[in-house]
């Protein structure tokens, strides 16, 4: 999931641009760290772009039976 997701944001922000990607296996989710000028990108027009990442995740997890939550977070 964690490749998946650093391809996913590397497009949406660029592939020089700063971001992590924390897996939390045992909570079951996905902590997505974005700079602040970035976070706009990732979430998107009405969280547009955001709920369309949890998809792709929701969808891919289910592959492999699991379930991921996706938590976008601003970056210290």
């Amino acid at each position: 999931m964690q490749e998946l997701l650093e391809y996913i944001v590397s497009a949406l922000i660029g592939e020089d641009k700063e971001f992590d990607v924390v897996v939390k296996e045992k909570e079951r989710t996905i902590y997505l760290h974005v700079n602040k000028e970035d976070i706009g990108k990732v979430i998107g027009k009405s969280g547009k772009i955001a709920k369309a990442i949890r998809t792709i995740v929701k969808a891919a997890a289910g592959k492999i039976n699991h379930k991921y939550n996706v938590e976008i977070l601003e970056r210290d």
